[in-house]
């Protein structure tokens, strides 16, 4: 007979954090640092001013925007029905393995984009990319309260989120002395630089793939040890599953107006993550060995971040330290608007990472407390996923529109700054009691 599984075991928490470590490096290399930066000087070759792809004419940057916006609408879109399944067949971990493979890979076949010519590839890769990472953190962020007791959820979530900021600053650095010194790596000529960033896009995907096996040998496949037999073959459970998930959050008042809130004051965290380099460049006008440390110093200060809001968060609460957070963010929107040189910069990066880390722990955990007794935890995450991905399209599209209006990102920032206020007042609107349901 097999041992039931017990909530807590060292092993399997540590093997869950160590995904984070795994995967968050397709966020740091090829999202916010090196494949941006590589994108743009293949793009802007020669001179060119805009790109085609199937058939349409794009700037070249705001193509990259389209690319990304539209994974994230699939990954709301799909991440609802696969998550239901997931619940129904009591195998979340093969979703998992999934969309881990197909992102790692997309990453590693970004290394054959060359040219225009290859463009398609490079669009393409993008989407699996952006895809394959959010769909696997649906069944990830889905497993931590059925691995972790309630009280140790914020120690547990703040570890996953300092394991990523750490290991891709680690794979980072290493792929900024492959890209510094190409010639340690044996490549000379005149295209060893290029050659060696090409490199890293292959080692993101096998440092994701390699250490996510670690997170797959350990994690259960069933650590509810239930399986709803027979409901698999109606395809739309999965949507059925969200429904339930939506009248129930009808019914309950703090977990509804905590999403509401996270929805908001999200919105404005993921799109200072997408955008804060090209605030830098276009704004500042910092070239890359500018904006490089200021990605390192946001890594390393999240991992303290993480750990300060979740240890005074045992202390206080954690919907108070997620105002604390989202007040700070309001400074750091302030600060920006007033920002002009790289020393200045420097220092909003060093505050952004220290509420960075701390916010998005606190609010995976916050919302895992939140969730009434239930098995379909797949389901209830895929709506807090579906609030990330939708507020990432709705903040870059907002963003992007702000500055195309105006042509200044700093008029851009003063709605984000709004965007920040609005979500401190939804916060505020949370019952104290958690006994309050209606």
């Amino acid at each position: 007979m097999k041992t039931p599984f017990v909530k807590g075991d060292k092993k399997v928490v540590n093997a869950w954090a160590i995904y984070d470590w795994a995967n968050s490096v397709y966020h740091l290399v090829i999202t916010s640092t090196l494949f941006p930066i590589y994108y743009s000087a293949v793009t802007h070759a020669g001179g060119v001013q805009t790109v085609k792809f199937l058939g349409f004419t794009f700037l070249p940057d705001a193509l990259y925007t389209y690319a990304l916006s539209f994974a994230f609408l699939v990954i709301a879109a799909v991440a609802p029905l696969l998550s239901g399944i997931a619940d129904y067949s009591g195998n979340k971990k093969i979703f998992m393995k999934f969309f881990c493979y197909m992102g790692a890979s997309a990453c590693s076949l970004l290394f054959f984009f060359t040219d225009v010519s290859t463009l398609w590839l490079a669009i393409t890769m993008v989407i699996f990319a952006c895809v394959g990472y959010a769909g696997s953190i649906v069944f990830y962020n889905a497993y931590l309260p059925e691995i972790v007791e309630l009280k140790d959820q914020d120690r547990v979530s703040a570890r996953g989120f300092s394991y990523g900021y750490i290991g891709s600053a680690l794979l980072l650095i290493i792929n900024l002395v492959m890209v510094t010194f190409p010639q340690w790596t044996g490549l000379t000529g005149d295209a060893a630089t290029t050659m060696a960033t090409r490199f890293s896009f292959l080692t993101v995907g096998v440092w994701w793939v390699g250490f996510a096996q670690i997170t797959f040998r350990r994690l259960p496949t069933n650590p509810m040890g239930e399986v709803k037999k027979g409901q698999m073959k109606n395809i739309w459970k999965g949507y059925q599953q969200l429904l339930k998930v939506w009248r129930l959050l009808k019914t309950t008042k703090r977990l509804r107006r905590f999403l509401i809130a996270f929805f908001i004051y999200n919105t404005g965290v993921r799109t200072i993550m997408l955008v804060a380099n090209l605030f830098g460049s276009d704004t500042l006008h910092l070239d890359e060995k500018q904006l490089i440390p200021t990605i390192l110093i946001i890594q390393f200060v999240a991992v303290i971040g993480a750990y300060i809001f979740s240890h005074i968060a045992k202390i206080k609460s954690d919907v108070f330290m997620l105002k604390i957070a989202v007040f700070i963010w309001v400074g750091v929107c302030i600060g920006a608007y007033f920002t002009y040189t790289a020393k200045e910069f420097y220092l909003l990066a060093f505050f952004v990472g220290l509420v960075m880390g701390g916010i998005q722990s606190l609010s995976r955990s916050t919302y895992s407390k939140m969730l009434p007794e239930t098995e379909d935890h797949a389901s209830f995450f895929s709506f807090y996923d579906v609030c990330e991905n939708v507020g990432s399209v709705l903040g870059l599209f907002l963003y992007g529109w702000v500055y195309d209006l105006t042509h200044d990102m700093r008029n851009s920032i003063g709605f984000l700054l709004f965007i920040f206020v609005l979500g401190f007042i939804m916060l505020n609107r949370i019952p104290k009691n958690k006994l309050v349901n209606t």
